[in-house]
């Protein structure tokens, strides 16, 4: 069954994941999350994507969790006695371990307002390209409520404890360019430049040896938590792994004969 909740497109090795709620902002529903969860689950399978982009449709990113269903959780834990959550909080936290599992590389084309659960997918993500007119906001302490999806982990690693208390502890909202001087986005293009230059990015990625990003990616994050030692010995590791593909000869071959190479995933 085609999913109801997001639009994907695959192309060129590059598979876009849209956000498609665009009349409730690109709210997350249960619905939706589990739809997005088994898009990337799935490109994490197929060797044919090299790089994986999330937006929004409309003029949204995500405003974070449905307010209908918000309000309807709300009302069930009042009558049931016990809390009930908007979003299912197993699955919650399987979609956010997908996310940083991710093998390839994740783009969020931050194309309008991240808010609350919408900005802690999007701080998710490996980079952050960010309309002139996004908004982020990790709101959640206004609805008497902490960062989820990661953000506790996510948001400190990217902009320091300090600036993270600041926009947590004061359910703060910012433009694109702050986002950008704290280290939140990588990049602040016009709007209309969004996904041109987004895809500038992912084909460039695309068109780079698999195996050799694929553990880039994988090395860096773990040295977030490792010490140097682990880190050197994990690279050592992949680079053996990487020096027997087929890419690695490819690569030497092509700057050797003054050529443009082909990397094949082998």
């Amino acid at each position: 069954m085609s999913p109801q909740h997001i639009a994907i497109e695959k192309k060129d090795g590059i598979l876009t994941l849209t956000f498609n709620r665009p009349t409730k902002r690109n709210a997350f529903v249960n619905e939706m999350m589990l739809e997005t969860w088994e898009a990337v689950s799935a490109a994490d399978t197929d060797a044919e994507v090299r790089v994986v982009i999330i937006t929004g449709s409309g003029d949204g990113f995500s405003s974070g969790a449905d307010v209908d269903a918000f309000k309807a959780a709300y009302e069930e834990s009042k009558r049931k006695g016990y809390q009930i959550a908007a979003i299912d909080q197993i699955q919650l936290e399987r979609f956010s371990v997908a996310f940083r599992k991710l093998s390839v590389p994740l783009i969020a084309a931050v194309n309008g307002p991240a808010i609350g659960l919408g900005f802690t997918v999007a701080i998710a993500c490996d980079i952050r390209i960010a309309s002139e007119k996004a908004l982020f906001g990790p709101t959640f302490v206004r609805m008497g409520l902490t960062p989820e999806f990661g953000g506790s982990y996510n948001l400190p690693r990217l902009v320091g404890i300090a600036k993270a208390c600041e926009l947590v502890l004061q359910a703060k909202v910012i433009g694109a360019q702050e986002a950008k001087e704290i280290g939140l986005v990588n990049q602040v293009v016009p709007h209309e430049e969004l996904m041109t230059r987004t895809m500038e990015m992912a084909r460039t990625m695309a068109s780079l040896p698999p195996m050799a990003i694929r553990y880039s990616k994988r090395n860096m994050y773990k040295g977030l938590d490792s010490d140097l030692a682990t880190a050197v010995h994990d690279e050592i590791m992949a680079n053996r792994i990487c020096r027997d593909s087929k890419d690695h000869g490819e690569g030497i071959a092509a700057f050797l004969e003054k050529r443009k190479p082909n990397y094949t995933g082998r």
